[in-house]
This record gives structure tokens, C-alpha cells and sequence, in this order.
């Protein structure tokens, strides 16, 4: 007969191997994207903005996902090797796609999150 002891490490070693394999079998969304240094020649994702306050910034990211922009205003995007959607806080989706540049300087949108798909 095993003791309580026993029987409660076992339990707690199958729940831990259950959900191990449970994450390793059912696929979900690791979305990675980082903020980077901005390096002269790479072919990230590049954006000026600016927050209305004075304040100005040149920004770039890598690798696949979605993160808040926290509703700046960008003047300028250099997509690089990736295909973008910006969200504005209005509720439009615009999609990029890789190797464009464009700027905005009339009417630049305010953007609440960009996605690197």
C-alpha cells in the first residue's frame, strides 16, 4: 500500500506531465515581437512618431506579433522584410506590405497597436 505521501507526489508528477504535453500538443499564438535598437542597413520594421506633446521618436521592431503603440502619431514607416497592420485608435486596420516606405506628413494617424505579420 503506498502512503498519502507517495500518492500525493504521484498525483502532483501526472498533473505536471498532463499539462506539459497539453501545451506541447495544442498550438497558441507566441507572438515575440521586441522592440529593438535601431541599426543603420537592417531590414526591420522602422517608425517615427511623434506624441503630440513635444516629444518625438524613431522606433524598431522584430520577429512576429502584435503590441500597443500607445496612440502616437506616426510620420514615417520603413516596413523592411516584414508585412505590417497598424490599428488606429479610430478603429481602421491598414496593412503595409514588406519593402515600403511611407510618410504621413499632413495627416499622420494616431496608432494604438502594431502587428508584424
Amino acid at each position: 500500500m503506498m502512503s498519502r505521501t507517495k500518492k500525493a507526489a504521484r498525483s502532483v508528477a501526472v498533473a505536471f506531465a498532463a499539462a506539459a504535453a497539453f501545451t506541447m500538443v495544442v498550438p497558441g499564438n507566441a507572438y515575440a515581437i521586441d522592440h529593438i535598437p535601431c541599426r543603420g542597413g537592417e531590414d526591420y520594421l522602422k517608425i517615427w512618431s511623434h506624441d503630440g506633446a513635444g516629444r518625438s521618436s524613431v522606433d524598431c521592431y522584430a520577429n512576429r506579433g502584435r503590441t500597443s503603440f500607445g496612440g502616437w502619431w506616426i510620420d514615417k514607416i520603413s516596413t523592411g522584410n516584414n508585412d505590417l497592420i497598424y490599428y488606429d485608435v479610430n478603429g481602421d486596420s491598414v496593412k503595409i506590405e514588406r519593402w515600403h516606405e511611407i510618410s504621413f506628413p499632413n495627416r499622420p494617424p494616431k496608432v494604438g497597436d502594431i502587428e508584424i505579420l
